[in-house]
């Protein structure tokens, strides 16, 4: 009896501990607009799933200053691509508010393909 409860635990443990780490597929295949508030107003993104994956995200409008602006997009954009989320992306700084629009923006969009 022992034996068996054991073999279950740990097939329950691996179980749990397969699932934990994937996001793959995490998402719906699509394009999905969203909006966060810059420093300027409003920024608006547009996130493309495919294979249930970020495969891509755009800018689609902002009223940011655009030096500072630029930094934040070309930072916060391949780290969202590469950790397939928002989770861990750190604002620029100099650039925060355009950053946690960016993010808050992409949040937005993801919400919808969830």
């Amino acid at each position: 009896m022992k034996k068996i409860l054991s073999v279950l635990v740990a097939a329950m443990l691996m179980m749990s501990l397969a699932s934990c780490g994937s996001k793959a597929g995490a998402y719906k295949d699509g394009n999905y607009e969203g909006v966060g508030k810059g420093n300027g107003g409003d920024i608006k993104v547009s996130v493309e799933v495919k294979d249930g994956k970020i495969k891509d995200v755009k800018i689609v409008d902002q009223k940011e200053t655009a030096a500072l602006f630029e930094s934040a997009r070309d930072s916060i954009i391949p780290e969202v691509v590469k950790k397939q989320g928002t989770d861990g992306v750190n604002t620029v700084s100099g650039a925060t508010n355009s950053s946690k629009g960016i993010i808050e923006a992409v949040n937005n969009a993801l919400s919808q393909a969830k």
